[in-house]
């Protein structure tokens, strides 16, 4: 069932709350004067700003990361070898000796 209210599109979903969250809604609604709908459409707004806003904190902090990351570069310069691969070479050694049963 759809339904327009003040120029927004409402669906209709159904929620299972425990009885106590019902209950908890119910009494604020009542206190604030509107319906335990309108409230859930206000806490679930809310709860997906707030995890947008998370989400370009994550993005900030990749940028600064970046940055910080970019820094360290032009001071000091790249190490012209790559060590993850060293690393990994010289695990699967090991794991072939341990493998012939080598020490």
């Amino acid at each position: 069932m759809l339904l327009e209210v003040a120029m927004t599109t409402l669906y209709r979903a159904q929620v299972l709350l425990e009885s106590e969250q019902h209950e908890a809604l119910a009494a604020i609604a009542r206190q604030e004067g509107r319906s335990v709908s309108d409230l859930l459409r206000e806490i679930v707004r809310q709860h997906l700003e707030d995890r947008e806003a998370h989400k370009l904190d994550g993005l900030q902090v990749v940028e600064k990361l970046t940055q910080i990351r970019e820094s360290v570069q032009e001071r000091y310069g790249t190490c012209p070898r790559d060590l993850v691969a060293e690393v990994r070479a010289e695990r699967e050694e090991e794991l072939e000796r341990v493998g012939r049963g080598e020490p």
